[in-house]
């Protein structure tokens, strides 16, 4: 069911030679970028009509308008099952304690007398969120990108989510009760590269946005690209992944159970084992097979995410070489089930979050620890992190010196000009000086 891959014995090679003996799933983002081009470009020329012929098209469902009504929302939260709302006011409850605890806070530095640099961190006016609708509903990625945007102060949010079929295209309810239930109000049915595109050159309904943050499959990371430059975006979201750091004292039921938790979003879904005990490896081998048997989406997604070039179980010598190959891997979720779990994942370099132990399993984080799930892919967090309230603000420095204050630097400043062999650089300074720099003190 899952292959096995095996680093022990010969040193293991550094860099890009080591990422190349990890499993990873295909995920072509340039060649879907040719495909998705002809979308942005309709929506860009024929808006509305293009998001209406569009989901026809991808969702089976002739739309009347692209903007979800203001009383759809309301009813779907009151239809809400209220167990799924209590859950849902939790996550939202904890994550807005987490995501409120990253605000920036406005800094001034006094570099000398007179002179200073200010920092202040303004929000981006407008973002466009995307929810994914496919194979599985995900109001928990409603909240994930909604509360950090709220906390860092972003005055209009848009949310879009597929048309679907089955609910007179809206998006699912369960969706649009998570947008009610945070306040947001403008939602869109549109789905993929339509959505990107339509908050990236805006239609008749849907002003354009500065930035467009969420998940996505394929055709959502392509079109982010595609317009890279023209909006902000979090990251170019491949599928997801779980890697897990075990040793002899990790239980086999807890890794199998989390190995099938990521594999049941998608064939392409990466479970990773990397561990230095052989009986675990054995066990967790064992247990995966009546696991999987006894849940759901087994054959249409567990078993291919588990069998694909994606997934395997990864024997290393020891837990320090076990922390080379995950920090190479750079996984979405790592979780860290060894023997003094805390010092192990403290040296961890590459995770977009982190899992301390048997009783923090990703699942948690997906829904409930306060952490945020829109989280690097493709071994993508050795040089990005997840999304978070940062992801929404811009800082902006404010000089502000004195006369005195640029006069004591003031031939550094046309030294270096002049350096550059830009004279009118030095030439601007001078001018305020009637041409004559002032002497170094």
């Amino acid at each position: 069911m899952i292959s096995r891959i095996d680093l022990r014995g010969d040193a293991l090679p550094e860099g890009p030679a080591l990422r190349d003996l990890l499993p990873r799933a295909d995920f072509d983002v340039q060649a879907a970028l040719e495909k998705v081009r002809p979308i942005c470009e309709a929506v860009h020329h024929r808006g509305d009509a293009a998001l209406i012929d569009f989901a026809e098209k991808f969702d089976g469902v002739r739309l009347e308008s692209v903007r979800v009504p203001a009383q759809a929302l309301t009813d779907a939260l009151e239809a809400l099952d209220p167990a799924v709302r209590a859950a849902l006011e939790e996550s939202v409850r904890r994550a807005r304690l987490v995501h409120r605890e990253q605000r920036r806070t406005t800094h001034t530095t006094q570099v000398v007398p007179g002179g200073s640099v200010t920092e202040k961190w303004v929000p981006v006016d407008r973002v466009g969120l995307y929810a994914p609708g496919g194979r599985s509903v995900y109001p928990s990625s409603v909240i994930m990108n909604v509360v950090p945007a709220q906390e860092a102060g972003v005055e209009s949010i848009a949310l879009a989510s597929p048309a679907q079929a089955d609910f007179g295209g809206l998006p699912h309810p369960t969706i649009l009760a998570a947008c009610a239930l945070l306040g947001v109000d403008e939602v869109y049915a549109a789905g993929g590269a339509t959505a990107v595109a339509m908050f990236a050159h805006g239609t008749e309904s849907c002003p354009p946005a500065n930035m467009v943050t969420g998940p996505g499959n394929i055709w959502v990371a392509a079109a982010k690209r595609y317009f890279t430059g023209k909006i902000g975006i979090d990251a170019e979201a491949g599928p997801t992944e779980i890697a897990i750091l075990a040793d002899d004292t990790a239980d086999p039921v807890h890794v199998a159970s989390d190995l099938i938790s990521q594999a049941e979003h998608d064939p392409l879904a990466a479970a990773v084992l990397v561990t230095d005990s052989v009986e675990l490896a054995e066990a967790v081998e064992k247990e995966l097979a009546p696991q999987v048997a006894a849940t759901k989406h087994v054959d249409d997604r567990i078993r291919p995410a588990l069998a694909g070039r994606q997934s395997a179980i990864v024997l290393v010598d020891g837990i320090e070489e076990g922390l080379r190959v995950v920090d190479a891997y750079g996984a979405e979720h790592l979780e860290i089930q060894t023997a003094d779990a805390a010092r192990v994942a403290d040296r961890v370099r590459n995770a977009g979050a982190i899992f301390i132990g048997p009783w923090a399993p990703v699942s948690l984080g997906d829904y409930a620890a306060g952490s945020n799930h829109v989280l690097p892919t493709g071994g993508c967090a050795c040089h990005s992190s997840g999304l978070s309230v940062q992801s929404f603000l811009r800082g902006i420095h404010i000089v502000d010196y004195t006369k005195d204050a640029l006069a004591e630097v003031a031939h550094h400043v046309v030294t270096l000009a002049e350096a550059e062999d830009l004279p009118a650089h030095g030439a601007a300074v001078k001018a305020r000086f009637g041409w004559k720099v002032p002497a170094s003190k």
